[in-house]
Formats: C-alpha cells, sequence, structure tokens
C-alpha cells in the first residue's frame, strides 16, 4: 500500500474533524469544534493520503497519542518509547486495510522520527484493532478504565519492542 504521509494541513483537519464512527467505536468520533481542529493542527498528526491524494486516515505521536487519564496509572512513564496513535477513515473501518496502514505509519516513524520501539493505547472492546496489532507484533503489558458517559471503558497499552 503506497500511502503519501505529511503534516495535516486545515482542510484535512476540517475533513478528520467530522468523522463520526458506528457502534461500539463511537468514541473514536470527532465532534467538528474548533478545539478538535486545533488538536489536530497544532500536535504532531500526519495525514494520510492515497495516489490520487483522497484522504485515508491519519497517525499522531507523542502525547497526542496517548488517553490522558492514563498517565495517572503511569502506563506512560517509560519515555523511551514512541506513542503512536492512528485513525482511519470510517468507512474504510473493517476492511481489512488496518495491518498496511499500521505498518506504513510504523515505517514513516523510524524514517522520519527516529522512532525505534512503539507503543499504542486501545479501546479493550476494539477486538479488530486488536488483532491488527498483535499480528504486527504488540504485546498487552497494561490496562487501566476510564469513565465515560456511557459507564466505564477499559484500555489496554501495548508496546512493540
Amino acid at each position: 500500500m503506497k500511502l503519501n504521509i505529511k503534516q495535516i494541513n486545515y482542510n484535512e483537519a476540517n475533513q478528520i474533524s467530522k468523522w463520526i464512527y458506528e457502534e461500539p467505536y463511537s468514541i473514536y468520533s470527532m465532534d467538528e469544534s474548533d478545539d478538535c481542529i486545533d488538536e489536530l493542527l497544532n500536535n504532531p498528526y500526519f495525514s494520510v493520503t492515497d495516489r490520487e491524494n483522497n484522504l485515508l486516515g491519519y497517525y499522531c505521536f507523542g502525547e497526542s497519542a496517548q488517553v490522558p487519564v492514563g498517565r495517572q496509572f503511569g502506563v506512560y512513564d517509560d519515555k523511551d518509547v514512541t506513542d503512536i496513535g492512528l485513525g482511519m477513515k470510517p468507512n474504510l473501518c473493517g476492511q481489512g486495510l488496518g495491518f498496511g496502514f499500521l505498518n506504513s505509519g510504523l515505517e514513516f516513524a523510524r524514517n522520519q522520527l527516529s522512532a525505534k520501539r512503539f507503543r499504542l493505547t486501545v479501546a479493550a472492546f476494539n477486538k479488530r484493532a486488536i488483532k491488527v496489532y498483535e499480528r504486527i507484533g504488540f504485546k498487552k503489558v497494561n490496562s487501566f478504565k476510564r469513565k465515560s458517559g456511557t459507564g466505564e471503558i477499559e484500555f489496554w497499552v501495548m508496546i512493540l519492542s
């Protein structure tokens, strides 16, 4: 899968801010707010497009890829690891594209950010994503729970060495 990865621009951030995911993945939906767009533009977010410049998704790195409440549990204390977050356009999810998409992001981070080891955080119910992560070699090393409007959500912290 040949992908173009670059610093996100306003148009792409605006598009991503409108993405709505179906249940149970709605926790990954954006809210179209200026704050959401600012988050995408003012942090290490990178857009992912295909050869025709169609927006497919994004990657983020560092604190932007962490679930903030996880910090109080110490799950992000190891600073020798690069956190990676990713999102695919909702209509592309569940179509078997995740393995190539994530591998492209890892390769980008190795080449452009000199990343060696990776950590990601995923909702424990997101079995299709976990399956991809485990296939690539990520292993669960920790977990924590976050309270939300609909109850508690467990998150897994996974490492790829």
